[in-house]
């Protein structure tokens, strides 16, 4: 089992303090900045360093953090499925260590999906929702055929031998825009190659099958962000998302794919603060 006792040589460019939240699964987590809390949770395919483009903006207004979840990163790995239960209880972890009755919560993708899981779970904790490229569960629009083709796909070379590096260019390029550049295509890479692979494997199988909450009941103030290039959680879903929720706003960010914090850092940075400042005291 991963398991690792330090955050000795964890990448960490923001000057961010690096922390790791028990009891055990172990939850690495960078923080910076002082006031409400916001907390950035990654992809299926990323980790807390996804989120250094917007750690020491937000940290400027806000208590800026984002997390490894369990078997990602410098997170501990864990016995047994890939549950969002469990996840959310390690979301509630974290908002204990800081000591909050309620938090920002931005979620990326699977992050998102953790997002409105905790929101559903825990209404009352949640001072504001912002899901960027995600959806509200796979299974909701895919036949179980489908779902069982799409994880097959997803894990057959991984279970033939290979290493998550050796599937992570293809990936990379495949979530990002055409337009991204060789920098951050390089920067995905490097994202998909730090996965454990057990942990990966365990989470194609729970995300694909994943249904979420009836978004009409989420009665958090909320914000849906999307790259217009995405194909895989693409604007179309987003809006039938904003739809649905009570209080949504809705924004399309040219020339971005399913990572549109990291292609379009300065324009997802000052759009998102917008929307927190609307919302700023509602975080205890």
């Amino acid at each position: 089992m991963y398991k690792r006792d330090d955050m000795t040589g964890s990448a960490n460019d923001t000057n961010a303090a690096a922390i790791r939240i028990g009891p055990e699964p172990n939850i690495a987590v960078d923080h910076m900045g002082q006031g409400p809390l916001v907390v950035f949770l990654h992809g299926i395919g990323g980790n807390r360093t996804n989120w250094h483009d917007q750690l020491p903006v937000f940290a400027e207004h806000f208590t800026a953090a984002s997390w490894d979840a369990r078997g990602w990163g410098d997170s501990d790995d864990y016995e047994g499925p890939l549950r969002f239960e469990d996840m959310c209880a390690d979301l509630e972890r974290v908002l204990d260590h800081f000591e909050v009755t309620s938090a920002h919560l931005v979620g990326l993708s699977m992050g998102g999906l953790i997002v409105q899981d905790f929101c559903a779970r825990n209404p009352g904790r949640v001072a504001s929702m912002i899901l960027v490229d995600t959806n509200n569960g796979p299974a909701k629009s895919m036949s179980e055929a489908e779902i069982a083709e799409f994880v097959r796909l997803r894990k057959q070379p991984l279970l033939e031998g290979k290493e998550p590096k050796d599937i992570a260019e293809p990936v990379a390029r495949s979530l990002l825009s055409p337009s991204a550049s060789d920098a951050i295509v390089q920067r995905m890479i490097d994202s998909m190659t730090m996965l454990h692979k057990d942990s990966y494997l365990k989470a194609i199988e729970t995300v694909a099958r994943y249904e979420g909450p009836d978004l009409t009941t989420l009665r958090a103030p909320s914000m849906l962000v999307v790259g217009a290039d995405d194909t895989l959680t693409p604007p179309s879903v987003h809006r039938e998302m904003a739809d649905q929720l009570q209080q949504a706003r809705y924004l399309e960010v040219p020339d971005a794919g399913h990572l549109c914090n990291i292609e379009k850092p300065a324009e997802f940075n000052q759009a998102v603060l917008n929307f927190l400042f609307g919302h700023r005291d509602r975080a205890l």
